[in-house]
């Protein structure tokens, strides 16, 4: 089969292996049964288990850039099944926990470190296969990894009520564990300077040609560390909602547990959406056009969840439809940005650097939210300190484009 067909396969099985790693951020689904379990295991009561989302999405990093050096070496498929069998096994073996510590060793650091490693390379292979689209392609591959916040919890919800929290973890782990690894073989590694068959490449002059930086160059360049920071403003509002959704809706708006379930549910849709739609777009006016407009959007709906209160359904979910939005849209701009202003031979790598903004992000949204929340009693002023870290990502955006143009 031509490779121009055949990078198609290797797209939906990539997608496939995404929609399962995604269940990482279906953690607030297993969070309070293994909260209550772990309560009766110990003795000891025990109210929130957050730090180990936190701990998972920090550490992504760490793998994303390791296994993005191995994808450069050994290729994507063999980085993917290693990275396969470490989510696996930690989603097994977290149904076996019995204490937070272990939860984090299994789930924050075998789930979130397999996570890195297996979404870096998905994520930045798919890219390469598509030299023609890719802001769109980098959209419908992380978008299958948004989506499965909608699809992941309806599963684990009906395994909890059937069996068991700990069996939920148990089945969902062996299930993944063979989806991932049985689709790492559908996976092939790009060719360096791939062009798909009827597509000319656009003309090049030594205005717009791009130079492919390895990651020692790219940390040297001015304009990484702009867009490490514009990739930190966009994502903050996103991971800062998305970890308290509906401790928000029930808390914020008085909404029932049901309803905040239906929040949480359209919180995941417009992620998923902004993925596809902004990868379009980026593709015709560009990225940077594109994550400027996300900002100014970003601050509007900072601005509705800021003026939110209890009972105001209306400005709450207008809020949090634009905060899915923009952080879908973000997340699936990145990796065709990155590939378009450092070049696609060294991505794998480069993004996963890159990436080290999201983690931060992931780290500080909902840490902040929390401490805002226990000083105030109320989430407003995260709202507020959401909505300054959009309107610095315009003036680094607006600063990225004048150094970009010299």
């Amino acid at each position: 089969m031509p490779l121009t067909k055949k990078r198609w396969l290797v797209l939906g099985a990539s997608c496939l292996i995404n929609l399962c790693i995604g269940s990482l951020y279906a953690w607030s689904v297993f969070a309070t049964p293994m909260a209550k379990y772990l309560t009766e295991v110990t003795g000891s009561e025990i109210t929130s288990l957050a730090i180990i989302f936190t701990i998972a999405n920090s550490v992504g990093p760490i793998t994303m850039i390791s296994g993005g050096f191995f994808n450069d070496k050994l290729g994507p498929k063999w980085v993917i099944l290693v990275g396969g069998i470490l989510f696996g096994a930690g989603m097994i073996a977290s149904g076996f926990a019995s204490s937070t510590t272990m939860l984090i060793i299994t789930y924050g650091l075998g789930v979130g470190l397999g996570v890195g490693m297996v979404y870096g390379c998905t994520v930045s292979n798919s890219v390469k296969f598509f030299p023609d689209k890719r802001g769109l392609i980098g959209g419908i591959a992380t978008a299958s990894y948004g989506i499965s916040s909608v699809i992941i919890p309806i599963i684990a919800n009906r395994l909890i009520e059937v069996f068991d929290i700990t069996m939920a973890f148990k089945v969902l782990g062996v299930a993944m564990l063979i989806i991932i690894c049985g689709c790492a073989f559908l996976i092939e590694t790009c060719p360096v300077g791939f062009v798909p068959e009827g597509w000319t490449p656009p003309q090049t002059t030594r205005k717009n040609v791009v130079q492919d930086k390895n990651w020692t160059e790219m940390v040297k360049d001015p304009l990484f560390y702009i867009m490490l920071l514009m990739l930190c403003c966009g994502a903050f509002s996103g991971l800062m909602i998305t970890s308290q959704a509906s401790p928000l809706a029930q808390q914020m708006i008085g909404m029932s547990a049901a309803q905040a379930a239906v929040a949480v549910s359209i919180l995941a849709l417009l992620n998923t959406a902004g993925r596809i739609l902004a990868g379009f777009i980026s593709d015709k006016i560009g990225a940077v056009n594109t994550i400027l407009g996300v900002f100014l959007v970003s601050i509007l709906g900072m601005g509705c969840l800021y003026i939110s209160g209890m009972g105001d359904i209306t400005t709450f979910y207008l809020g949090i439809s634009i905060a899915g939005l923009c952080f879908g849209s973000i997340m699936g701009i990145y990796p065709g940005f990155t590939a378009a202003q450092f070049g696609a031979r060294n991505n794998s790598v480069n993004y996963g650097i890159m990436f080290i903004g999201f983690a931060a992000a992931g780290y500080f949204g909902p840490t902040i939210m929390t401490t805002l929340y226990k000083i105030n009693g109320s989430y407003q002023n995260a709202f507020l300190v959401a909505a300054t870290l959009a309107a610095l990502g315009v003036v680094l955006t607006i600063t990225y484009k004048k150094l970009r143009k010299q």
